[in-house]
């Protein structure tokens, strides 16, 4: 790198991640909470109790997968480039 380009940076900053990039990754945030608000809840009142509530599909097969898909979305989010960069 010259020390002309070298200077352009250091007068011209840039953030690695624009605007969208941080909106995406509040979008991705919320469904990380949203999956793990689906993953809440089948106890048991009394511990003696077994609930199979704790079991159902919203637990075991939703909430997981919101979460994966959350945390994907968040790569995703991440990694854009924006519209000017290209």
């Amino acid at each position: 790198m010259s020390k002309h380009e070298n200077k352009s940076l250091k007068d011209n900053p840039r953030f690695p991640l624009g605007p969208e990039n941080y909106r995406l990754m509040a979008i991705g945030f919320v469904i990380i909470v949203i999956g793990f608000l689906l993953m809440v809840g089948g106890k048991s009142n009394d511990p003696e109790v077994f609930n199979s509530e704790m079991f159902n599909f919203r637990r075991i097969t939703l909430a997981p997968m919101v979460l994966l898909f959350g945390f994907v979305f968040q790569i995703y989010a991440i990694m854009k480039r924006s519209k000017s960069d290209e």
